[in-house]
Parts: C-alpha cells; structure tokens; sequence
C-alpha cells in the first residue's frame, strides 16, 4: 500500500490545507485565515452540516471540536483553478483525509448534493456555509432553506462587494456600507464562471435577519484588503437576540 504522503501528492489539485497524521499536510491555500471565522473551540455533541465541503477542512475541524456528527455536501460546480474542473477528483481528497484522520462513516457522511436539497439530512444544531454563496443562483432561497432546517447557529463566510467591484474599476472599488449586491452573469468576478452573486457585508447580514433570525453579526476578513481573495465577510446567525 502506498504511503499516505503518496497519495496526498498523487492528486493533482487541493482546495484545503489540512493536518494529517504524521506531520503530513495536504498543500492547499484555503482557509486562509481559519480565525477569522470565529468557530467556537468546543462543538461537543453538536450536529453539523457543512455545505460546499470540498477537501474537508471544516467537517475535520468540527469532528475535532467534539461534534457529535457531521455530514458534509458538495455539487462539485466550483471550478476554480482546476482547469474547468477536470483537476477535481470528486470526493477522493475528503475521503483520503477522512480515512488518515480515523473518522468512520457513523461519525463524518459526505453526499454530492445541491445545498436546495439539504433539508432531506434533517435539523442540524450547526450550519457552516462557507465559500459557496456566491456560487448560487438562488442565494437567498438557500439561506431560506438553511435557515428552517438549523436550530441554533449558521455561519457563513462569503465573497462580499464592501471593497472590489468589476464594475467600478475593481479592488478598492466597492460600495463600502451601502445595501448593494451585483451580479456576475458570465465571468466577471474573479474569471470564474460559477461565481454569480457578490453581496456587501450589510446586505448579506440584512438577507440573513429576513429569514428570520434574531441575532445577527457580521465582519470583514480584514479592512484593507491586498486582494480579491481576501475580499471576504464572515455573517453569523443565532437564534437568541445579542
């Protein structure tokens, strides 16, 4: 059987910088700054979905955290660097590091499936949504559905238009505070043409509190951002008022 460094280098492309046994870590970018999201340290006994799953990073995380179980889901639509995603093995990265970590199938589920049918998993206590609501054509029909199927936390993380703008000239362009969202009918945010929609940190949060939760925060990556990569906000959505 071939070694488990191996076999992380013998895939062509990972999304996820992820900590496997033997100090071994797969070579991907994302997340970028894993503090930003603010995920509690301690998810003991909780339920979790994670949504836009790809190499794993959080369901690991979650399972890590104490979770109880998680079920990750993926459309695999996201093509980003992966050569119109011929490069993107499917599940293989996330059930490698699922089998190196010791998780079993009890524990950690993973299906291919549209975040709209999510519902068909049940209620989850916890709903991480991260890096996939801008690549919705329907983002607020998701954040619809999340929102009736999580009990007490969703957090998402998103590409925002606080502070880059294709149409107005790009980074350092965007509409700041203002109630904007645009969209991207081809590929003019990032030459992605799965990403769709980019809200502003305010919009994104007001989206949120319309499906019908009564806390509601939200922050910027950062404020001054060197890139489009990191022109990103994190919204966390509870079910008590803060």
């Amino acid at each position: 059987m071939r070694g488990l460094q191996e076999r992380v280098d013998a895939i062509p492309y990972w999304y996820h910088h992820i900590e496997l046994p033997g100090g071994i870590v797969t070579p991907g970018w994302a997340p970028v700054d894993p503090v930003a999201y603010r995920i509690p340290e301690d998810l003991t006994g909780k339920r979790v979905l994670d949504i836009g799953a790809w190499d794993g990073y959080w369901t690991f995380e979650a399972l890590k955290r104490g979770a109880r179980e998680v079920v990750a889901i993926d459309d695999f639509s996201d093509v980003v660097n992966t050569e119109g995603g011929k490069e993107r093995k499917a599940w293989d990265t996330f059930d490698l590091c699922r089998d190196a970590l010791g998780y079993g199938e009890d524990r950690c589920t993973r299906e291919e499936m549209s975040v709209y049918n999510a519902w068909k998993f049940g209620e989850f206590d916890i709903v991480f949504f991260f890096g996939t609501l801008y690549h919705l054509r329907h983002p607020l029909l998701a954040l619809e559905m999340l929102s009736s199927i999580c009990k007490e936390a969703l957090y998402i993380e998103t590409a925002v238009c606080d502070y880059f703008s294709p149409y107005r000239g790009g980074l350092g362009k965007g509409y700041g505070d203002d109630m904007v969202m645009e969209f991207y009918p081809a590929n003019e945010y990032g030459n992605n043409v799965t990403n769709w929609w980019a809200p502003t940190l305010k919009a994104l949060s007001y989206m949120v509190h319309s499906c019908g939760w009564k806390g509601v925060k939200s922050w910027r990556f950062n404020h001054d951002p060197a890139s489009v990569t990191l022109c990103r906000g994190v919204c966390v959505a509870t079910r008590e008022g803060t």
